[in-house]
């Protein structure tokens, strides 16, 4: 998938999980809502597992590139799909893109806009945004038509998260720094990480990990841990973050590399001092 039409269909998902929010904050101990479903009527498997290390520029026959302990989305390896408020994909050692959120980081008004504003656009294109099909769809218009929304959308949406709504309280260096402790914590154990930014209200990463359970097992660890730490230090009780995040399965070269720099200029994006954020990369 071009990362154009990547970009588009991720700006639609990731405003459809906080559009369906109601429910979302952080787990409690005794909450079971976020444990992973058995295979089921909530979960499909796609089978033909295969296994391989991936090497940087794969279409180049240069062999001076490392082979390195993740790979790239896999066409014919098994994908392990686990449905709620959106899709999430997984495969062992893909590397994935994850984004969450901190519960009041956007604003009811700002979030009615963004949906009128999009199923206006869509409708103008021929496209009924209330078919479940709208973002296929969308996908099949063309790649310029896929720019225009993503031009119109995807960047609205991440220059609305960082305009720092909300209490923002990751801009603290104390409290971001429980996230970033909490991302290194089992880092070369449970998963691979391989780039972050802990924003005043969003984290994004890149990791990847090492079966089909682990990534949200583990995105849900990270933020029990977090949302109870910060809780704690804030003396309030309650939601934190968002629950149901953005979780992507990057498909090629193209993509990895523009994710690694969209990552890495997100602080300088949302005019931050270097103390106001978090940020890591591994060089590979």
């Amino acid at each position: 998938m071009p990362t154009t039409a990547f970009l588009a269909i991720a700006a639609a998902n990731v405003a459809l999980a906080h559009h369906h929010a109601e429910r979302d904050g952080y787990c409690t101990p005794n909450d079971d809502s976020d444990r992973l479903p058995k295979i089921g009527k909530h979960t499909e498997r796609i089978e033909g597992v295969t296994r391989r290390l991936w090497k940087p520029n794969m279409s180049s026959d240069d062999d001076s590139h490392p082979m390195l302990p993740f790979h790239l989305f896999d066409r014919k390896a098994d994908v392990f799909i686990v449905n709620r408020k959106l899709p999430h994909w997984s495969q062992p050692g893909t590397v994935a893109f994850v984004t969450w959120r901190t519960n009041d980081s956007m604003p009811a008004a700002i979030l009615r806009q963004w949906f009128g504003d999009r199923d206006r656009w869509l409708r103008a294109h021929g496209i009924n945004p209330a078919e479940a099909n709208w973002r296929e769809r969308l996908a099949g218009l063309g790649r310029r038509v896929v720019e225009a929304f993503q031009e119109s959308f995807w960047e609205r949406w991440h220059d609305a998260l960082d305009e720092c709504h909300g209490a923002c309280v990751l801009k603290t260096p104390e409290l971001a720094e429980i996230v970033e402790k909490s991302l290194h914590h089992f880092d070369d154990d449970r998963y691979l990480m391989l780039d972050y930014v802990v924003m005043p209200n969003h984290v994004h990463l890149l990791a990847s990990f090492p079966d089909e359970a682990s990534m949200l097992a583990q995105c849900k660890s990270w933020k029990h841990y977090t949302a109870v730490q910060i809780n704690r230090r804030l003396r309030q009780h309650g939601r934190f973050w968002q629950q149901d995040g953005f979780d992507h399965l990057v498909r090629n070269d193209e993509q990895f590399a523009y994710l690694r720099r969209y990552i890495a200029e997100n602080p300088a994006k949302a005019r931050l001092a270097k103390a106001e954020c978090k940020r890591f990369s591994r060089q590979l």
